[in-house]
C-alpha cells in the first residue's frame, strides 16, 4: 500500500470516527438547551466547561501528543524501539506526578480563576461555575493518560480506538446528563464529562496491550528524550494557551453582555469546530506520524508532497463548509435547537455569532494542519510566536468590536485571527522549507472557493423557496427544506469539482469509499 492509500485509509477512519463524535456532540449540546435553555444556568455550564475544556483540548489534542510523537516515532522510525518505551514510561510517571498537583491547585484556587473569566456574573452564579468546574477538574487526570496513550497508538499509524474514544466521551455526557439531568440540573452534565474522560482512557488500553505495551516503574528526568520531549512541550503548550486565551478573551467580554449571549457564542464556536473537528483533525491527526518519520529520515520532497496535500484536502473540505453555513446558518440552528425551552431569539443569537464565525473555518483549518507541520520539523517556536502576536491582534478586535457589533463582533474578532495566523504560518514555512507546491495549493483553492460559492447560493436559493411553500411552523417542514438544501448544495460542488478536474475530489471520493465499502478508485 503506497503513502498516498495509507493516508487515504487513515483519513477515513479518523473522518468517520470524529462525523459520529460532533453528531453527539450536537445531542449534547440540544439535550442541554432542550432541558434548560439558552439562559444564565448553561453560560454558568459553558463556563465551567471551558477550563477542563482548554486541558482536554491541550493534553489530549495538543501538546502532549504534539510534542511526544516526533520524538516517539523518532526512536521507531531509526530501529530504536526499546528505547522509546523507555522514555514513553518515564514521561507517564512524570506525567501522573504533574497531574495530581496541577489538579489539587486548580480545585483550591477554582473560584478566583472564575472570577478571571467570566466577571460579569454575580456571587451566587461565580460560585455555581466553581461547583460544576471542580467536578470537571476530575477529568483531567484521564484526558492527561489519554493524550499519552493516543500518541504512542498514533505513533503505531493505529488510529481505530483514539477515534472511538472520542465518540465514547461525547456518548458518555449524552448519557448521564439525560438520565440524571432531570433530577440533578446541570450538574449531571458535568459528572457525564468526568464519565466520559474515564472511557476515553480506558477504551486505549486493549490496542496498547495488542501492540506490546512496555511500561516500567522509571522516571528518568534526564534521558535525551525526556528532555527533547520538554524542549518541545513548552512552546506547544504556550501556543495552544494562546490559542484558547482569545477564546478566553471573549468569554471574559461576553459575560457582561445580557443573559444567554455566552451560551449563544459557545453553541455557534462549537458548530464551527464541526469541519475542524472532522475533516481539519482528521488530517492533520493522519499526516502527523508520516510528516515525522519523513522529517527524521530527510526526506524532503516527499515531506513537501504530504504537506501539499494536506493542505489542498483541508481546503477542498472545509470551504464549501464555510460557505453552507453561512448560507444555511439560520434554518439549520432553528431545526436543530429549537425546541423546549430554545427560544426563537436564542436561535437569532446563535446563527448570526455562526455567520461570523464560519469565516475562521478556512483559517483555522489551514493553521491546523501547519502547526502539524511544525511540529513534525521539531519547530515547536514558530506557531508560538505567531500565536502570541494574534493575541494582541484578537483583544484589539474584541474591544473594537464589541461595542458596535456585540457577541458578532467577538465571533468575527476571533474569525479574522484565524486567517491572520493561518497566513502567517504558511509564508513563514516557505521561507523555512522552500516551495510547498503553492501554486498548486492556490489553483486548488480557487477552483473551491468557486464551487463553494455557487453551492452556497444554490443552496439558499432552494432553502428559501422550500421555507416559502411549507413554512418553519413543522420540524417535519424545517428538516425537508435544510435536506433538500444540504443534498444540492453537496451536489452542486461534487458536480463542478469534477468539471473543474479539481485532484482532491478524486481523494476525497476514495476516502469515503473504501469506508462505505465501495470499490476504490484511483487515487490522485
Amino acid at each position: 500500500m503506497s503513502d498516498k492509500e495509507k493516508l487515504v485509509r487513515d483519513v477515513g477512519i479518523i473522518t468517520v470516527a470524529m462525523i459520529l463524535s460532533r453528531i453527539l456532540g450536537y445531542v449534547r449540546d440540544a439535550l442541554i438547551y432542550f432541558q434548560f435553555g439558552q439562559n444564565r444556568v448553561t453560560d454558568i455550564y459553558n463556563a465551567a466547561f471551558s477550563i477542563p475544556d482548554f486541558l482536554y483540548m491541550i493534553l489530549v489534542g495538543g501538546a502532549l501528543s504534539s510534542a511526544f510523537i516526533p520524538v516517539f516515532g523518532g526512536y521507531l522510525a531509526t530501529n530504536r524501539e526499546e528505547e522509546g518505551w523507555y522514555v514513553a514510561s518515564s514521561l507517564t510517571n512524570l506525567l501522573m506526578l504533574l497531574l495530581v498537583f496541577a489538579i489539587g491547585l486548580g480545585v483550591i484556587f477554582t473560584t478566583p480563576l472564575v472570577r478571571v473569566l467570566v466577571p460579569g456574573f454575580d456571587t451566587g452564579e461565580i460560585a455555581f461555575t466553581a461547583r460544576l468546574t471542580r467536578i470537571m477538574f476530575i477529568q483531567t487526570f484521564f484526558m492527561g493518560l489519554s493524550g499519552l496513550t493516543i500518541g504512542i497508538l498514533n505513533s503505531y499509524k493505529h488510529f481505530n480506538s483514539p477515534a472511538l474514544g472520542s465518540i465514547l466521551y461525547n456518548l458518555a455526557i449524552v448519557v448521564v446528563g439525560g438520565v440524571f439531568g432531570p433530577h440533578l440540573g446541570i450538574t449531571a452534565f458535568s459528572l457525564g464529562v468526568v464519565a466520559g474522560a474515564v472511557l476515553n482512557f480506558v477504551v486505549q488500553v486493549p490496542p496498547l496491550l495488542r501492540i506490546g505495551l512496555r511500561y516500567r516503574p522509571v522516571l528518568d528526568i534526564r534521558h535525551p528524550g525526556i528532555r527533547q520531549i520538554g524542549t518541545l512541550v513548552f512552546p506547544v503548550l504556550i501556543g495552544l494557551s494562546v490559542a484558547n486565551f482569545n477564546l478566553f478573551v471573549s468569554q471574559n467580554l461576553a459575560s457582561a453582555l445580557p443573559g444567554g449571549q455566552l451560551a449563544a457564542l459557545r453553541t455557534a464556536q462549537r458548530l464551527m469546530q464541526i469541519p475542524l473537528g472532522i475533516f481539519a483533525v482528521a488530517i492533520g491527526t493522519a499526516i502527523f506520524p508520516t510528516l515525522t518519520e519523513q522529517a527524521a529520515r530527510g526526506e524532503w520532497q516527499p515531506f513537501r508532497r504530504t504537506t501539499s496535500l494536506g493542505l489542498r484536502t483541508t481546503n477542498f473540505l472545509t470551504i464549501p463548509c464555510a460557505v453552507g453555513m453561512v448560507a444555511l446558518g439560520l434554518p439549520a440552528t432553528r431545526l436543530f435547537f429549537q425546541m423546549g425551552r430554545f427560544t426563537p431569539e436564542d436561535t437569532w443569537a446563535t446563527a448570526i455569532a455562526l455567520i461570523y464565525y464560519s469565516f475562521g473555518i478556512i483559517g483555522y483549518s489551514g493553521a491546523l494542519v501547519l502547526t502539524r507541520v511544525y511540529y513534525a520539523l521539531k519547530d515547536t517556536t514558530t506557531p508560538v510566536v505567531v500565536g502570541i502576536g494574534t493575541v494582541f491582534l484578537n483583544l484589539i478586535l474584541n474591544l473594537a468590536l464589541v461595542g458596535p457589533l456585540g457577541h458578532r463582533g467577538l465571533a468575527l474578532a476571533y474569525s479574522i485571527v484565524g486567517v491572520v495566523n493561518m497566513f502567517a504560518l504558511l509564508l513563514i514555512l516557505r521561507l523555512k522549507i522552500g516551495h510547498i507546491d503553492g501554486r498548486r495549493i492556490i489553483l486548488s483553492g480557487m477552483g473551491a472557493s468557486f464551487a463553494s460559492l455557487v453551492m452556497g447560493g444554490a443552496a439558499y436559493l432552494v432553502v428559501a423557496r422550500l421555507q416559502a411553500l411549507l413554512g418553519i411552523a413543522s420540524k417535519i417542514a424545517q428538516l425537508e427544506a435544510v435536506s433538500a438544501a444540504t443534498a444540492v448544495g453537496v451536489a452542486v460542488y461534487l458536480v463542478l469539482a469534477y468539471l473543474l478536474r479539481l485532484e482532491e475530489f478524486r481523494m476525497v471520493v476514495d476516502m469515503f469509499g473504501k469506508r462505505l465499502g465501495l470499490k476504490r478508485g484511483r487515487a490522485v
